[in-house]
């Protein structure tokens, strides 16, 4: 008689989780659910926006007041975003921001878009993760969907996420539910933004996936490819950035050594491009910036070694990479030798900060690593970058200067360390003396006197 109690009880536990995942399900499809984004930033905004302009009432949560402010007084801070859309969505309700927590608890489903730094010594800083996630669990309720979007190692949402959200009473995949999606923002492409990405998502388990898939097809126009497991969405997008890292340190190894032979290594690269398989072009560069590539293999590799593993690929990568803003100074210094002019005093003007083409987003950028570097060395440094109109970085503080016939001219040597498409690169090599070309920005230009390229 005891079992048939416990039986019924359990019958009756499991037609109540049902009932809940159906209630979400059709407020989802209905585009009744609230959502919420948790950091508004250059994933959390974006994403804001789609699933605002999917017809979804959207509350966007951020510890930065001046972001609240700017979201809900129609202003933009981000690159890729059309002001007219935050404007158009902000205007109507359907958009709002806030840095008050306890509007979490009106939220049906939640979208985690917090930085995932690396500490000094790099291993994973996982506190905004924590803390947002604290904070979500004073609002929990049932029949809730939690997404985490923020890149980080393996396990993460089943170790870590989920226990924080249970301390609240609640069981995941009964009472809430709980996927990862990773973020796949790629500043600056023309092509690609956040409706039309490829989205992976992976559940905690299968009432979790099919939540969260259905959130994202409401909302996004891209694939929506579903993973087995909370886990297999992590590890794959360490493995996108992974690929690319290793990819682009073979390529500045590469540069390194074919400068040592004498032989150019863009036209190396160019004889490659020509088999029709198994090779795909990746290019050398003064380093690799931004949010993603210089810092999700080290999630790897730090994860890797719970599991008495030693990456080696991984960080001999991370090593070529971060070894190449310093190879930057170092032929710098060997060019100017060959003019018989000394690094120490030179006026060296450097075009380009941020970490990649017409973005202004500074992240990470080895352009900044370049300049440290130039300033230690005894250079005189100055910078023009019509994104980024000045900067604050390990106690260097400079403006960017305009980029004219007389600034040009009065540099012993530009360094091209950005390949913005709004520069007059004609311009450039018609009054330089010197230039060193780390990004091939100068390719085209037929007069090649004064250029060097890394």
């Amino acid at each position: 008689m005891q079992l048939d109690n416990q039986d019924n009880i359990k019958d009756i536990l499991n037609i109540k989780h049902e009932e809940l995942q159906e209630d979400l399900m059709n407020k989802i499809m209905s585009r009744m659910a609230v959502i919420g984004i948790v950091g508004l930033g250059y994933v959390g905004l974006p994403l804001a926006i789609e699933k605002a302009k999917a017809g979804y009432k959207t509350i966007g949560f951020d510890i930065q007041k001046k972001k609240v402010d700017m979201i809900n007084n129609g202003v933009n801070y981000i690159g890729d975003i059309f002001n007219k859309d935050l404007v158009e969505i902000t205007t109507s309700g359907l958009l709002s921001a806030t840095n008050d927590w306890n509007f979490i608890k009106d939220v049906d489903c939640v979208a985690i878009c917090v930085p995932t730094p690396l500490d000094e010594h790099k291993q994973p800083d996982l506190s905004y993760i924590k803390e947002s996630v604290k904070n979500i669990s004073k609002g929990l309720h049932e029949g809730m969907l939690i997404v985490l979007e923020s890149t980080t190692y393996p396990g993460t949402t089943d170790e870590l996420v989920k226990p924080l959200l249970e301390k609240s009473g609640l069981r995941c995949e009964k009472d809430f539910f709980l996927a990862f999606s990773p973020e796949r923002v790629d500043p600056g492409n023309l092509i690609y933004k956040t409706q039309n990405t490829p989205k992976v998502v992976g559940g905690v388990g299968k009432r979790s996936t099919q939540l969260a898939v259905a959130l994202y097809q409401n909302v996004l126009s891209g694939e929506i490819f579903e993973v087995s497991s909370s886990k297999v969405a992590e590890m794959e997008k360490l493995l996108e950035n992974t690929y690319r890292n290793v990819n682009i340190a073979l390529a500045n190894e590469m540069c390194i050594i074919c400068s040592k032979m004498g032989i150019d290594v863009w036209d190396v690269i160019e004889a490659a491009k020509t088999k029709p398989y198994g090779f795909q072009a990746f290019y050398p560069g003064p380093g690799v910036g931004g949010h993603c590539i210089p810092l999700d293999p080290y999630y790897l590799t730090w994860k890797a070694k719970e599991y008495d593993y030693h990456s080696r690929l991984i960080e001999a990568a991370g090593e070529i990479n971060s070894y190449m803003p310093q190879y930057v100074v170092e032929r710098a210094m060997k060019i100017l030798n060959k003019y018989k002019k000394a690094l120490n005093g030179s006026k060296i003007l450097i075009l380009g900060v941020a970490y990649k083409p017409d973005i202004r987003d500074f992240r990470e950028s080895p352009a900044l690593k370049i300049i440290k570097e130039l300033i230690e060395q005894g250079a005189i440094v100055s910078y023009s970058d019509p994104y980024i109109p000045d900067f604050k970085w390990k106690g260097i503080d400079l403006n960017s200067v305009e980029l004219t016939a007389d600034e040009i001219k009065n540099a012993d040597m530009i360094i091209i360390s950005t390949k913005h498409s709004c520069y007059d690169y004609e311009f450039i090599q018609y009054n330089a003396k010197l230039i060193f070309d780390t990004q091939n920005a100068m390719e085209h230009i037929k007069i090649r006197d004064n250029i060097e390229r890394i």
